[in-house]
């Protein structure tokens, strides 16, 4: 069992835990992810390791609320036990230095991107972190993000907030102005990565997507976050989850995404039951 010591609702629907695990908080690298079981009753789910303290003996996973398992996630409070907390998994992400690097986190992505962009900026990069929210109440750790890179930029969908628009448009508008760009690193929503890789490809810049599949076991066995990559069977889970999204097949991607929506929309309505 693994002790919840510290719960926070950051905005509606996206909330903080932080779960006491030395082993785990001494071993964890920018990129990778967990996988938690609430109780011996319920499913495995993957979430991204948003922070980690060795010396304390914590990691922190920051998550959204979209369904039957994180909503029961988001009910538990600080001192109560979630039955597994197995990581890190995942390859970390590739930290070294590129230059210029923009990186962009689309909604919850804010959460568990930050790591990345402070690892890139150490290695002597120059980042710019974007970050896209669809309202002004749904940003969060604008501060953090700032802080871990040279500049940040906050787009919302309606414009309460910063700029106008969607992170594929500010990426476009830099590529297009001539602002030199040798690599994207992106994590969010599907459609997002997409439009950013698709932003990319014309002008040459490596695009490297993170990819949320479907998972089950987390090590490769079950083949439930198998992804094509440039025509290869890759599973995001021991190959992932970082891969180049010029050559991701996106449309398998989202189709297998979508295989379980209506069993997720019934355990969603019994568990509201």
């Amino acid at each position: 069992m693994y002790k919840i010591i510290s719960k926070r609702d950051l905005v509606p629907k996206i909330h903080l835990l932080k779960i006491a695990e030395p082993t785990l908080a001494k071993k964890s690298q920018p990129g990778q992810f967990v996988l938690i079981r609430i109780d011996e009753e319920g499913e495995r789910i993957p979430l991204n390791i948003a922070d980690w303290d060795e010396n304390e003996g914590n990691v922190t996973v920051v998550f959204f609320e979209n369904g039957a398992t994180t909503h029961k996630l988001a009910l538990l409070k600080e001192g109560d036990f979630i039955a597994n907390f197995v990581g890190p998994l995942g390859v970390p992400t590739r930290i070294e230095k590129f230059g210029h690097v923009v990186c962009i986190a689309g909604g919850v992505a804010t959460g568990f991107i930050i790591p990345m962009a402070k690892a890139l900026k150490s290695k002597g990069n120059k980042v710019t972190s974007i970050i896209w929210e669809k309202t002004e109440k749904m940003v969060f750790w604008e501060d953090r993000l700032a802080s871990a890179s040279d500049k940040l930029i906050v787009a919302t969908e309606d414009g309460s907030y910063g700029r106008k628009g969607s992170a594929p448009m500010l990426l476009k508008e830099m590529l297009e102005s001539g602002e030199r760009i040798d690599q994207v690193n992106a994590m969010g929503p599907g459609p997002m990565l997409k439009a950013c890789s698709e932003v990319t490809r014309p002008f040459g810049v490596k695009t490297i997507v993170s990819l949320h599949s479907i998972m089950v076991d987390g090590i490769g066995m079950c083949g439930s976050c198998r992804v094509s990559v440039g025509g290869v069977t890759k599973f995001a889970c021991v190959d992932g989850p970082d891969f180049d999204g010029h050559q991701v097949d996106w449309g398998l991607f989202f189709a297998r995404n979508a295989i379980y929506i209506k069993e997720e929309k019934i355990a969603f309505d019994k568990h509201l039951a």
